[in-house]
């Protein structure tokens, strides 16, 4: 990194921290810190709903999935407008006409304060998890390719979050999310822009759409009702909105972006532009991905994306068959440029065709020399991470982009950690002081629970740092906050859908259903019985169903 680099850098962070404080000062009541007074417009709503969800991980891990997978998980989103119509529908209406200020306070009216406790708690661990992931997936990955301290990244992107979010709560994170949105918009179709540049001089965009399609990165669809298959248009229809629903829904760091709207119009009015904006954003992005493999056609690439892999390996015994594979990649890589080449210039349907299989037969075998680097890579540090799809991008932004750019692009990456961290633990923070603390400690001043608010988001901030300087990176990041989400949402949604539509079962039923649930789900995700995203589906199927059993053995008993 250059000088530019690390001013742009540093700039944009210290900015988007001093504006969140300066906007958010002076908070005097419950109201204030935790719903922003109820003044958020539509266009804050929205994008700060879409800031929450669209993580570090976001545009780390999805570009390099559909480098390697191509657009398919893309279907993860399709049932996100349906969530957001009914959210609109009967859970902006509810919420508003409590007045509560957490999606758990609910609850206790329709059932009891066990029932409102336990959900609050469960949403504590699955997000206080998250919280973790999301400062550590840009650490692992900055430190791993700049050699920076992993500690130390954890540290700078924790304390960051919480100085805006402590001093301003809710104000603070939508205000700068919005900044946030800005970087990241700007920076992604800066990327895309130079990406489509740097391709030869012949290969329009409709070309590389077309090398990509030859090569399957752009199977969008796929209506099969293969189980072992995670991403088909089926799971992400309906274990994708079951999945949107508990999420948007029920979780706290969502449901406080748009509890802080004036009004219900201009909640919901956010929460259809993110239905709207979501989707063709995410495709956005793992289009971006798909145009990287397209750039590395014509380029060289590593044979491995993580550098400290790498490294472990050039320092063990196999040493010289990775030097070999990557001379045999090196070879293989002209080929490949000099065959999509003749595919952009040729004009004959069969010669395209003759071309495109040699240059799918090309790339397969790239792919088992890839396969091949990895398998030594565990031979020399059997504990060394070899998946590196989190690194693709990463990689193409440092040895590719221009000095400034390059700034630009990691300050979206840090920008992307701190909206969503800071969202977490605005609703951590805002869970632990109103349904755990003010509920069992009533009568204090308002003064009290903001202070007390603002404490608990300081101590959440500190246990995320901690969560983060344990974790360990993963199969892909972006599925394990999905993964993590999964194994409790389905839970937390078929309660809320049991307060909401079926008046018949009570609080005792729901709380037995809800804890044999949750431990029944654990020990599916456990044994990888199916799916992550269809543990959304059971779940919630799940503890409605035994609700309804418990409580109508106990009304005949009885």
């Amino acid at each position: 990194m250059q000088q530019i680099d690390w001013m742009v850098l540093i700039g944009t962070l210290t900015f988007i921290v001093l504006y969140g404080t300066y906007k958010s000062r002076g908070s005097k009541s419950v109201s204030d810190y935790l719903k922003s007074g109820n003044d958020a417009k539509w266009w804050t709503i929205g994008l700060s709903v879409m800031a929450t969800q669209a993580s570090a991980i976001t545009f780390l891990s999805t570009p390099g999935q559909a480098f390697h997978d191509g657009m398919g998980f893309v279907q993860f989103y399709f049932g996100l407008p349906i969530a957001m119509i009914i959210i609109c529908m009967v859970f902006i209406p509810l919420y508003h006409k409590l007045k509560v200020y957490t999606a758990y306070e609910y609850l206790e009216s329709r059932f009891d304060l066990k029932t409102r406790t336990l959900t609050a708690i469960l949403f504590l661990i699955q997000r206080g998890l998250a919280a973790g992931i999301t400062i550590f997936a840009p650490a692992i990955i900055l430190s791993a390719v700049l050699g920076w301290n992993l500690l130390y990244l954890n540290v700078i992107i924790g304390v960051l979050v919480i100085i805006y979010t402590v001093s301003g709560g809710t104000k603070a994170v939508s205000v700068t999310q919005k900044q946030q949105m800005g970087v990241i918009f700007l920076g992604m179709l800066f990327a895309f822009l130079l990406i489509l540049n740097y391709l030869p001089l012949d290969i329009s965009f409709s070309k590389a759409l077309q090398i990509a399609g030859s090569n399957g990165k752009m199977e969008i669809l796929d209506f099969s009702f293969d189980f072992e298959n995670r991403y088909t248009f089926w799971s992400g229809i309906i274990g994708g909105s079951f999945l949107a629903l508990s999420y948007f829904g029920t979780d706290q760091s969502q449901v406080q972006r748009y509890l802080s709207g004036r009004s219900v119009r201009e909640s919901q009015l956010g929460l259809v532009m993110n239905g709207l904006l979501k989707v063709p954003m995410q495709f956005f992005i793992l289009l971006v991905g798909v145009m990287v493999f397209v750039f590395y056609q014509f380029n060289s690439s590593p044979l491995h994306f993580n550098p400290a892999a790498v490294k472990d390996v050039m320092a063990s015994e196999y040493a010289s068959k990775y030097v070999a594979l990557e001379a045999d990649k090196k070879a293989l890589e002209q080929d490949i440029r000099t065959k999509q080449l003749q595919f952009a210039r040729t004009e004959d349907a069969s010669e395209a065709n003759r071309i495109q299989q040699e240059i799918t037969q090309l790339n397969k075998t790239e792919s088992r020399l890839r396969e091949t680097g990895r398998t030594l890579i565990k031979k020399a540090n059997p504990e060394a991470e070899t998946n590196d799809k989190d690194y693709v991008f990463i990689h193409f932004i440092l040895n590719n982009l221009p000095r400034g750019i390059i700034g630009l692009l990691l300050a979206v990456i840090l920008s992307a950690a701190m909206s969503s961290t800071a969202s977490e633990l605005n609703a951590l923070g805002s869970t632990t002081a109103i349904d755990l603390y003010k509920r069992n400690t009533p009568g204090r001043t308002e003064k009290h629970y903001v202070r007390a608010s603002k404490w608990f988001t300081l101590l959440w901030g500190v246990i995320a740092i901690g969560v983060a300087s344990v974790a360990n990176l993963f199969d892909n990041l972006i599925q394990l906050v999905n993964i993590i989400g999964s194994i409790f949402y389905g839970n937390v949604l078929g309660i809320f859908l049991l307060a909401f539509f079926i008046k018949y079962v009570r609080s005792q039923a729901t709380f037995v259903a809800a804890l044999i649930t949750q431990v029944l789900i654990v020990i599916v995700w456990y044994i990888d019985l199916m799916p992550y995203l269809w543990l959304n589906v059971v779940g919630c199927a799940l503890v409605m169903g035994l609700a309804l059993l418990i409580q109508t053995f106990s009304s005949n008993k009885s």
